[in-house]
């Protein structure tokens, strides 16, 4: 692993000409319901099987709740012989340090709970 990165440096970076690959390693469930715009999920359980699909990546940046899990990811990813001159870093805070914007599958505006017909 390379160290940790700040959420604002993430976004600045996401914003540039050449993106970093952001992996998300939360279940499927909690990344359709809100990730990092072009962020891909492979939940840390599948990380050692799918880690070589990022052998061809220069830069990844790690990314879980609250930036402890994203760690290991990281140190895993790095550790692979197909990533190890890849810069790979866990996203300082996880999601709940994000202040960027999302891509969400809930709907947007009014409350989340169920339509009374009253």
């Amino acid at each position: 692993m390379d160290g940790e990165i700040t959420p604002k440096e993430v976004e600045e970076l996401l914003g540039g000409e050449n993106p970093p690959r952001v992996v998300d390693i939360r279940s499927p469930a909690a990344f359709d319901r809100e990730h990092i715009p072009g962020s891909e999920n492979v939940p840390f359980a599948e990380l050692p099987n799918r880690v070589e699909s990022l052998s061809e990546a220069d830069r990844i940046i790690t990314v879980c709740p609250h930036g402890q899990a994203s760690r290991q990811a990281a140190r895993l990813i790095k550790s692979y012989e197909g990533t190890k001159d890849a810069r790979v870093e866990s996203m300082e805070g996880g999601l709940t340090a994000w202040s960027g914007d999302v891509d969400s599958a809930r709907p947007t505006g009014g409350d989340d709970g169920p339509q009374s017909p009253f």
